[in-house]
């Protein structure tokens, strides 16, 4: 384990050992972006070393912690000898570009994994995730349902399952799955780290490689099943969505703004990698972007040709609702 790369800033780094080259075919780098997350991170890691598949590393990136995380990532280090576990200091510039600075530092990865700090993964998540994506020639990422719980993982019900189709239409409105949940192929890699670079503000990780891994003809795959138990406490950067009040929140998202908000910075990184996108997703992407110009009748005409979609009824509602109020 190396605690001294963690002075370095993330330019002038060297390659990481073991981690810049591909180690094996079926070897997963996970990645764990990490800020003040000492009363949850034992339970993570515990479940991390439990996984059915056995063949990982791990790259924590800590965002300046002022409680015991990183000791406490030191001491699972400890316990793990044979394992490649390195600790990174943070951009400090919230969770979605740590986990971008993340996905760089993971260089030559042949699948990498996404992990919260304060989850607990069921045993089979990473097998589960290979067996999903084993012989995809094209970039692709599994992502899961989750079993959201408490914040003693008391198990509460299980997050919705989507059944409408995956794809660049439903991205640029919506993310269908936790960066929790996610596993990525190298193609996905090949994709995404180099234009991660190019990004300097992000609201959402997960769903910026949703968008850019289905515009470049890439492919996202739901499991019905979960694979983790999602804590849910007061610290939660991004809670369960499936609620009452978050449905009230995110009603309140469109109606003040904020959600024209996420979509104007998501957009943005995504037009930093447009040389990435199919000729039909760019075409998509242009409407998109010209629809929000227009006035109520125009974004709604805009909205119907351009086929964006939400995965639910009531998404949809909201999603011709902020178009019509000239919030989308």
């Amino acid at each position: 384990m190396s605690f001294d790369r963690a002075l370095i800033p993330e330019a002038q780094r060297p390659p990481l050992p073991g981690l810049a080259r591909r180690v094996g075919p079926k070897h997963v780098t996970i990645v764990m972006a990490t800020f003040n997350g000492g009363w949850t991170i034992d339970a993570q890691l515990t479940s991390i070393a439990r996984q059915s598949h056995t063949d990982w590393s791990l790259i924590v990136s800590d965002d300046g912690s002022t409680d015991d995380t990183v000791a406490r990532v030191q001491r699972f280090a400890a316990l793990h000898p044979e394992r490649k576990i390195i600790t990174l200091r943070g951009p400090g510039k919230g969770a979605a570009m740590n986990f971008l600075s993340l996905l760089r530092a993971a260089g030559g990865a042949a699948y990498l994994a996404f992990a919260d700090q304060d989850d607990y993964w069921l045993p089979d998540r990473l097998s589960r995730g290979l067996a999903a994506l084993d012989g995809l020639d094209r970039p692709a990422i599994y992502g899961s349902r989750t079993v959201i719980a408490d914040h003693d993982l008391t198990p509460l019900r299980l997050s919705p399952a989507f059944v409408r189709p995956t794809g660049f239409r439903n991205a640029l409105v919506q993310n269908v799955a936790g960066g929790n949940t996610m596993l990525l192929n190298r193609k996905a890699l090949d994709l995404l780290q180099p234009a991660s670079s190019r990004i300097d503000r992000l609201i959402a990780h997960d769903w910026w490689a949703y968008q850019l891994v289905t515009a470049a003809g890439g492919e996202m795959i739901l499991d019905p099943r979960p694979s983790l138990l999602y804590r849910q406490h007061g610290a939660n950067q991004v809670g369960a969505n499936d609620t009452t009040r978050a449905r009230i929140a995110r009603i309140g998202a469109v109606l003040n703004g904020r959600f024209a908000g996420w979509i104007d910075v998501q957009y943005a990184a995504l037009d930093a990698a447009r040389d990435a996108m199919t000729p039909e997703a760019r075409v998509t992407f242009d409407a998109a972007r010209t629809v929000r110009r227009h006035g109520a009748l125009g974004r709604l005409a805009g909205l119907w040709r351009t086929g964006l979609y939400r995965q639910t009824g009531p998404g949809s509602l909201a999603l011709w609702g902020a178009a019509l109020i000239g919030r989308l």
